[in-house]
């Protein structure tokens, strides 16, 4: 039986390849918030560590807009030209 967490879980999956909050929301069976809210506690616990979070933030599929104010979170529309065909963030844990 696997004892580990969600939390380390998505950080193993983090650790071998990166993903999104929908994709990994679906492997461990949580909602996209519940992912981005393990994603933030991770980037901060890998603070004093020899890895770190990376983040390919959301982009606008319409115009390109990658300024997001936050690129741990999935925007519902792009603050430019106000479509709502937003990517997703990936995100991957590499060595520092």
């Amino acid at each position: 039986m696997d004892d580990q967490t969600t939390r380390e879980r998505i950080l193993d999956t983090l650790r071998e390849r990166p993903d999104t909050p929908s994709g990994l929301a679906e492997a461990f069976g949580v909602s996209r918030g519940t992912v981005l809210t393990h994603v933030r506690h991770l980037s901060k616990s890998l603070d004093d560590t020899d890895e770190e979070l990376l983040v390919k933030p959301p982009e606008c599929r319409e115009c390109g807009f990658d300024g997001f104010d936050d690129p741990v979170n999935v925007p519902s529309r792009c603050p430019e030209c106000k479509h709502e065909n937003v990517e997703e963030p990936a995100f991957v844990v590499e060595a520092a």
